[in-house]
Order: structure tokens, then sequence, then C-alpha cells
């Protein structure tokens, strides 16, 4: 059973910047041979992709974010991260990591993935 366990979350202004953390465990293959992706979820909205990373390290970035994010993983500290540079009201959400097994291939969709964190809100200000 995969644990994820994100961090890093909190309130800023527009413009300021934040890096997220999802710190896995549990899992018995490296988290080098798995995929992994950030998502996040407004309230009365659907949960959305933000940033993905699969196991060949191709990534895929929603249009919003794109530019402005960016996702990586430190395979030695068994941690996926999210900075997030030049932030928005319009990011304000919960976030989530999430991991999928088997294969190379990390879509923006949610659907497939097999392991979630709980969350940590980001709040940004204008």
């Amino acid at each position: 059973q995969v644990q994820l366990v994100e961090s890093g979350g909190g309130s800023v202004q527009a413009g300021g910047s934040l890096r997220l953390a999802c710190a896995a465990s549990g899992y018995s293959v490296s988290m080098y041979y798995m995929n992994w992706g950030w998502f996040r979820q407004a309230p009365g909205k659907e949960r959305e992709g933000v940033a993905t990373i699969d196991s060949d390290r191709s990534t895929r970035y929603a249009d919003s974010v794109r530019g402005r994010f960016t996702i990586s993983q430190d395979n030695a500290k068994n941690t996926l991260y999210l900075q997030m540079n030049r932030l928005k009201p319009e990011d304000t959400a919960m976030y989530y990591c999430a991991a999928r097994l088997g294969g190379s291939w990390a879509p923006l969709s949610p659907n497939g993935y097999n392991y979630w964190g709980q969350g940590t809100q980001v709040t940004v200000s204008s």
C-alpha cells in the first residue's frame, strides 16, 4: 500500500511562490518506476490535473500553469515536488499528489491513478 503525504501549502499573495512536497512510502517498487501527478480541486469544481511526470521523466502541464509551475522528483528522498511561481488567485485550491502504477504514462486526467494523498490547501489572495 502506497502512502502519500503532501505538505507546503499555505496562503500567499498573488505573484508569490510556494513549493509543495509529497512524501511517498509503503511501496515495493522504486519511485523511479512509477508515474506521478499533482492535481487540484477548487470548491464547486471538478478535480483537475496540474502537472504530471511519468517513469520516463516526461512531464505534462495544464495550459493554465505551464511556464509557472514545475514538477520534479527526488528518488533518494522518495519525494515529489511542485514548484509554483507567479501564483494567481485562480490557483487557489486543495492540491493533491497521486501515483499511478504500471507502464510509462501519467495523464493529466485524474482517472487511473491508484493512490492519493489527503491534500494541502493553497490560497492566493489578490
